[in-house]
């Protein structure tokens, strides 16, 4: 089972499918296409839409719709497949202010560094992730060692500001 989760807590009436040859979405739902596909749609002047972001995709393809676009679904296929975080982190550097949710393999550890490189939702599937978010248990990091997409949580949290 998938749960949609924002720093707002869990969503109980998202309405995006990632639209696949098996599934796609119905009259109440609204689809999130391939890139391809997006871009065919993009260029027909079609706005509000959703697009899917594989990892080998290029994102900079998307920064002259971004006018269009309601959210972008990065894809985490793998833990140890990090492409993910830095499609998010371009595309805040772009200018993309929109929603950006992390979908498959989202896990309880790396979703503090998912928001920090402007993830702002995330598809669910991890039991101990979903217990986890659903009593409030987000780990944290005091300390970065770079900027990103979202500052630093308080000031001197970066790690060469140390005030010793």
């Amino acid at each position: 089972m998938t749960k949609i989760w924002n720093e707002n807590g869990f969503v109980s009436d998202d309405p995006w499918v990632i639209e696949t040859e098996e599934t796609k979405a119905g009259s109440n739902e609204k689809p999130i296409l391939p890139l391809a596909d997006f871009l065919e749609k993009a260029e027909s002047g079609e706005t509000g839409l959703g697009v899917l972001v594989a990892p080998a995709d290029n994102v900079k393809a998307l920064a002259d719709h971004f006018d269009k676009i309601a959210l972008i679904a990065v894809s985490f296929p793998a833990y140890s497949d990090g492409r993910g975080f830095s499609h998010a982190s371009l595309l805040r550097r772009l200018g993309y202010e929109g929603e950006i949710r992390a979908v498959g393999d989202v896990l309880i550890d790396p979703l503090p560094l998912m928001l920090r490189c402007g993830v702002t939702s995330f598809a669910v599937t991890n039991a101990t992730a979903i217990q986890r978010l659903s009593e409030g248990r987000l780990p944290g990091i005091r300390n970065h060692y770079q900027p990103t997409a979202r500052p630093a949580d308080k000031e001197g949290g970066y790690s060469w500001r140390r005030a010793n």
